[in-house]
């Protein structure tokens, strides 16, 4: 693609950062959902949907190919295309007999084309962009991200139950037989719209202005990649941070899939018996602005106090409020206030407390001569410890339900989520600092 013109960086930015966050959250969350409705069991939605997030774990390991061949552009409107084509294979797919298979790998395609265009989306931002201009603009850059979260967990949800109430019979069995092709149409709006991002960017997405490298070839690349992992891996306190990595968000890898579902599971299931318009507003509107605001305040929150004085207490911030879900099962409330204000306090923990994590990453780990690779790679373990978890959570379920006679085991499930905050706490309240809050070395 050739080189364009400058365009202003509102022409361009918020419409790729909005196609960085809805195939994640789709993926992540709402095809969930979609499966549950469609009669698939929590303990195989969770087994394979979480999987879907390995490409998100392991991009660090082939984003430096993407430096050796055409630009950053093409690979960012290539990828937003191929999601696009790929969305409305699967919303034509949906009636078939064979329908989860077929699309569980479809969007295993979505995957490693989302995650590789988060790479080279990135690349656009930093490589178009002066330093100063990147800060100017990062606001945008994750309010777009966000605003893709509340469309895909707030509006599309919300659109398939009104799309269900409105051509179902009222019935089980009449839910039952429209779903496929509720959710055929809200894959389809899916599919248009990154086939529609992807075609403006094509006139309105930048690109970086090329620049002499130092890496030619693909030998080349495997030996930097390697450089880079073996400095990651001597770097001190390592093991300890890997762990601390892995555990601060494992109570929250239990119990991410399993809580859309029990949302939705009937209450005679030990669910909370909410419908999609429900789920998608409490989850999508009130919990991704919360989120927002947790996330904001705790960013005020740490620069006045320091992250070494505060992650403590950002750690219990992020795993108490689940809490809410085993009050939840336990209890099935009815009130939509209770659940809904349950539900606000534990995404504005999340949020708040999701910072001090990202934080100790930035810059704890990720400082030295490599810190962009290393923080990709720190990342990519924060989100294989959300992934292993969930992979086994429906099976906890289960195991949980035969054990204690519980239709749906979600009520001893979400105390089991609650144990597994414990280690967390152990290992944050001990954690070795590498540098002190101005950036400077404290090892000796």
């Amino acid at each position: 693609m050739a080189q364009t013109q400058y365009r202003s960086p509102i022409t361009w930015i918020p419409t790729s950062y909005f196609a960085m966050g809805l195939p994640f959250v789709v993926i992540n969350m709402v095809i969930s959902i979609m499966y549950s409705r469609m009669g698939v069991s929590d303990e195989v939605i969770t087994r394979w949907t979480s999987l879907l997030i390995l490409p998100w774990t392991l991009k660090p390991l082939w984003s430096p190919f993407l430096e050796i061949y055409k630009t950053k552009k093409y690979f960012v409107v290539l990828t937003q295309l191929i999601s696009g084509v790929t969305f409305g294979i699967v919303a034509l797919c949906l009636h078939l007999p064979h329908y989860f298979a077929i699309s569980l790998a479809l969007f295993a395609i979505i995957a490693f084309s989302g995650a590789t265009h988060d790479v080279a989306c990135d690349g656009v931002y930093m490589g178009v962009l002066s330093p100063k201009e990147q800060s100017k603009y990062i606001g945008w850059q994750g309010a777009f991200y966000n605003i893709a979260k509340i469309v895909a967990t707030g509006g599309l949800l919300y659109l398939a139950g009104v799309l269900i109430e409105q051509f179902s019979d009222g019935t089980p069995e009449g839910t039952q037989a429209i779903t496929p092709q509720v959710w055929s149409y809200i894959m389809g709006l899916i599919a248009s719209i990154f086939i529609a991002i992807g075609v403006y960017h094509i006139f309105f997405l930048p690109t970086p202005p090329s620049k002499s490298k130092e890496v030619h070839t693909a030998s080349q690349v495997m030996a930097e990649l390697k450089n880079s992992l073996v400095g990651f891996f001597k770097k001190k306190h390592i093991a300890y941070y890997i762990c601390f990595i892995f555990l601060y968000r494992l109570a929250e890898g239990f119990a991410v899939k399993i809580v859309p579902l029990f949302l939705l599971a009937e209450r005679a299931n030990g669910g909370l018996g909410l419908n999609e318009k429900e789920i998608g507003i409490y989850l999508g509107s009130y919990g991704s602005a919360a989120f927002v605001v947790g996330s904001l305040l705790a960013g005020y929150y740490i620069s006045a106090k320091g992250l070494k004085n505060t992650l403590f207490k950002l750690c219990a911030c992020f795993n108490i409020p689940f809490a809410v879900y085993a009050y939840f099962a336990v209890f099935q409330p009815t009130n939509e206030w209770l659940i809904a204000g349950g539900i606000i306090f534990e995404y504005f923990g999340y949020g708040f407390g999701f910072v001090g994590l990202s934080l100790f990453m930035m810059q704890q780990i990720a400082p030295g001569e490599q810190q962009m690779a290393h923080y990709a790679f720190a990342s990519g373990i924060m989100n294989l410890g959300v992934m292993i978890p969930g992979s086994i959570s429906g099976d906890l379920c289960k195991v949980f339900a035969e054990m204690f006679d519980m239709p749906g085991g979600y009520a001893p499930f979400f105390i089991f989520v609650l144990i597994a905050c414990i280690p967390a706490f152990f290992i944050t309240y001990f954690i070795p600092f590498s540098y002190d809050d101005k950036g400077n070395s404290l090892l000796k």
